[in-house]
């Protein structure tokens, strides 16, 4: 039985456009950056923890069950952006974006008792110029709450994105083809 430890609605909508049958688990990890970690090393890290926490978590019922854990962050000048505090704080962040190519690291682990299997994509997402009022009304919105870098690129965060080279679906939290294809090795 696939599990998927997340607390994300977009995660669990991406999953099912797959057609595999999943339970879902929340998990609570720390999401701190040690100072020596990469970007990429960071991202895989949390999404491997989210996993091994989700298998934990299951206890005696681990034993046949495969944890699907993910995450995924905004990554300037090799800053990992995380979430808006406030909306003072996305504002900052979507200005910093603004006129500007990032990157998009999304990576996901697929733990069991037996055995585990990381994969990752990475994005290029360029902003169009923005001014002080068009981030002030989408900070309006609400939406950047709870984004890694205060957009949702599935919503009228669309509209700030003048370029896109990646995996639409991994920007969102979870590169689906990534995801079917470790799926379909992990069953091997």
């Amino acid at each position: 039985m696939l599990h998927l430890a997340s607390q994300s609605p977009r995660r669990r909508q991406l999953l099912q456009q797959l057609g595999v049958e999943f339970a879902v688990i929340d998990v609570e990890v720390v999401e701190c950056r040690d100072a020596a970690e990469s970007p990429l090393a960071y991202v895989q890290r949390v999404a491997r923890d989210k996993a091994r926490a989700g298998l934990v978590s299951l206890g005696d019922g681990a034993v046949n069950a495969v944890v699907l854990g993910a995450d995924t962050e905004v990554v300037l000048d090799g800053e990992v952006f995380g979430k808006p505090r406030d909306a003072q704080d996305a504002a900052a962040m979507l200005a910093r974006l603004a006129g500007r190519t990032h990157e998009v690291i999304s990576a996901l682990w697929l733990v069991s008792s037996r055995r585990e299997l990381a994969a990752v994509s990475v994005s290029q997402v360029r902003f169009a110029a923005l001014d002080a009022a068009t981030i002030a009304a989408y900070v309006d919105t609400g939406e950047p709450f709870g984004k890694a870098g205060g957009y949702a690129i599935q919503g009228h965060g669309a509209a700030l994105v003048e370029h896109l080279a990646g995996s639409y679906s991994g920007v969102m939290g979870l590169p689906l083809f990534e995801t079917a294809q470790a799926l379909r090795k992990f069953a091997d």
